[in-house]
């Protein structure tokens, strides 16, 4: 039996970003007070519903992702649940990882896992639960903060993605999507350790690739979230919404040398 009070702890606190609450709450205001909302009202054919972000070290990949969060700010006040989806970088598995916490937590406290979505996917078989999926795995955490500054409460649906395709990734995302009191997140860096030039011209091209929704032409060497990436870029193709890029950098922009540079975007779908 589940432990009605089993909380994934913080993992990457501290290193990705500040360990202590206050110290971590200035600094995600900080980067959402210097970030600009690129969008305007007519940006979507519906409510802004997804946003696409990077899970870099905050020194690093913040302030592209505050591009992202700084967009919901419109929408805060109708979202109350979250669906986050990540790659992993610590466990292989197939399919998409669910766990059996209660409550992710970081710093800023605690956020109720909504149990009824995670009964809603349990039955669809590219789905399981893997808490090792989760234990360590940064691609969600990094993303929690920056919810809890702008949305406040809300309740949180965290799937860690290992071995799918597209179709398996889009069915699950089809399965929560919900209406407008449901916001979709999709954490993922882009192009790795090429260097300065070298990832401007891959992540343009990725960029572009987005842009179109040609998931087909995303591989794994172009985003390391590229299959929750596809799985989000075909169902809002079907849906027939509108993307909006926001930022794209790399950490020669940010705060590394510019040899060896991981790339890093964010987008707005609605």
């Amino acid at each position: 039996m589940t432990n009605t009070t089993a909380v994934r702890v913080e993992a990457v606190a501290g290193t990705f970003y500040p360990g202590e609450c206050q110290t971590l709450q200035t600094e995600v205001d900080s980067l959402l007070a210097d970030a600009s909302s690129s969008l305007s009202p007519v940006s979507f054919s519906t409510q802004l519903k997804a946003i696409i972000t990077p899970h870099a070290g905050y020194i690093y990949s913040g302030s592209v992702a505050a591009a992202a969060y700084k967009t919901l700010e419109s929408i805060a006040s109708m979202v109350t649940r979250v669906v986050l989806l990540g790659p992993s970088h610590q466990v292989g598995f197939r399919g998409l990882a669910y766990c059996s916490a209660n409550y992710y937590q970081t710093p800023l406290g605690q956020i109720p896992i909504d149990q009824v979505s995670i009964d809603q996917i349990k039955s669809l078989p590219q789905t399981s639960e893997l808490d090792n999926a989760h234990k360590d795995e940064h691609s969600l955490e990094v993303q929690l903060p920056f919810l809890q500054t702008v949305l406040g409460d809300f309740s949180l649906v965290p799937i860690v993605v290992g071995d799918a395709n597209p179709n398996e990734v889009a069915e699950v995302i089809d399965a929560l999507w919900g209406n407008e009191e449901t916001l979709i997140v999709i954490s993922t860096d882009l192009s790795h350790f090429l260097n300065y030039e070298q990832a401007r011209k891959v992540d343009s091209n990725t960029c572009k690739a987005i842009e179109e929704f040609r998931y087909k032409d995303i591989s794994y060497d172009d985003a390391c979230g590229r299959t929750p990436l596809q799985g989000m870029l075909k169902t809002a193709q079907q849906r027939q919404l509108n993307i909006t890029t926001l930022s794209v950098q790399n950490s020669g922009d940010t705060a590394g040398t510019k040899e060896r540079v991981v790339g890093y975007g964010a987008w707005a779908i609605g």
